[in-house]
C-alpha cells in the first residue's frame, strides 16, 4: 500500500512554552525544519512575547516566520471563541497592552481552578500546573490538564471532560475579550483576523453563521479550514462555508506537544480544498508546492 501523503510546508497555528505549548520556541522551529516546513506562524495564546526570539531563530533556520497570536474571546455571553491574528506586528503597543490585560486574568483564574480541585481532593494543583508554565501569566487549563494526567487523576484523552470542561470540578468561567476588540487589535497591528478551529466549538450551523456574520461586521476576514481539531468531513463543511461567506481560508496544526495524539507534523498541513480562497497572498506566502512524506 502506498503510504505517501502529499502535504504543503505551511502551518499558520502553533504554540510554544510562551503559552500552553510543551516546547520552547527553538524546539518548535527545530521540529518545523526537521519536517521540511517553510512558512510558520507562532500563535501563542494572548501573547506575542515569543515572536522576537522566534524571528531570530527562524532566520538562522531559513524559515519564513509569520507573526501571530491567538486571542481568547467571549462571544454570545458565554461562548469561548479563539481568534487568530496572522501577520501582526508584535511591536504594536495597542496590541501588546491589551494582550497583557488579558494575560493578567489567567493566573487569577488558575488560583480558582486549583482551589476547586483541592476541594475535590486534588492538592497542590496550582504548584503542579505552574511547573509546565514558562510565565505564570500564561497559566491555562492545558497546564492543569498536564498536571492531572501526569499524576494519575485522568487519562490524556479524558482529562478535560472529567475535570476542566464546563460544569466540571475544575472549570472556572472567565470573561475574555470582546469579539470586536480582538479583531480591532489584530487589524490595527497590520494583521488578518481568522476564526480558529470553528468545528471544535460544536455550534449549530445557524449559530456558526451568526458568529461569522458578527465576525465579518467587526472586520474579520478568515476562517481556519484545515485543523487537527477537524475531521475530513468537517474540513469540507468549513471550506464550503468559507466559500459561501467569502472568507479567506487558513490552516494550521494547532501544535502543542510532540507527543500529542493524534500526532501532527508541525510545519506541514494537507492542502486546502480547491474551492477555497487561500489566505497565503495576504501573508506574503507564494502558493506552496506539495511535498511527500
Amino acid at each position: 500500500m502506498d503510504t505517501k501523503i502529499n502535504k504543503i510546508p505551511v502551518d499558520l497555528h502553533c504554540h510554544s512554552t510562551y503559552s500552553d505549548g510543551a516546547h520552547s520556541v527553538k524546539e518548535v522551529l527545530d521540529f518545523v525544519k526537521a519536517n521540511n516546513g517553510k512558512h510558520i506562524a507562532l500563535t501563542d495564546h494572548d501573547t506575542v512575547n515569543g515572536l522576537a526570539e522566534a524571528r531570530i531563530y527562524a532566520k538562522e533556520l531559513e524559515l519564513k516566520l509569520i507573526g501571530g497570536v491567538e486571542i481568547s474571546v467571549t462571544w454570545d455571553k458565554n461562548v469561548l471563541i479563539h481568534i487568530l491574528g496572522l501577520g501582526v506586528d508584535e511591536n504594536n503597543q495597542n496590541l501588546v497592552t491589551n494582550l497583557q490585560k488579558l494575560r493578567s486574568f489567567r493566573y487569577l483564574r488558575g488560583e480558582k481552578i486549583a482551589a476547586q480541585l483541592e476541594k475535590a481532593g486534588i492538592p497542590n494543583a496550582l504548584e503542579g500546573a505552574l511547573k509546565y508554565c514558562q510565565e505564570k501569566e500564561a497559566l491555562s487549563r492545558t497546564h492543569f490538564a498536564r498536571f492531572l494526567v501526569e499524576n494519575g487523576y485522568a487519562k490524556a484523552n479524558r482529562v478535560f471532560e472529567k475535570y476542566l470542561a464546563i460544569g466540571r470540578t475544575g472549570y472556572v468561567p472567565q470573561v475574555w475579550a470582546e469579539l470586536s476588540d480582538a479583531v480591532s487589535w489584530i487589524k490595527n497591528s497590520g494583521g488578518v483576523a481568522v476564526i480558529a478551529h470553528p468545528a471544535r466549538y460544536k455550534l449549530t450551523r445557524t449559530k456558526l453563521l451568526r458568529l461569522i456574520s458578527d465576525f465579518k461586521t467587526c472586520g474579520g476576514e478568515g476562517i481556519e479550514v484545515i485543523s487537527s481539531s477537524h475531521s475530513e468531513s468537517e474540513c469540507m463543511d468549513i471550506a464550503r462555508i468559507a466559500q459561501e461567506c467569502n472568507l479567506l481560508a487558513s490552516m494550521g496544526t494547532d501544535f502543542h506537544n510532540i507527543n500529542n495524539y493524534p500526532k501532527v507534523n508541525v510545519g506541514l498541513n494537507y492542502p486546502l480544498p480547491a474551492i477555497c480562497n487561500p489566505i497565503y497572498p495576504r501573508l506574503g506566502i507564494e502558493l506552496p508546492c506539495q511535498i511527500t512524506i
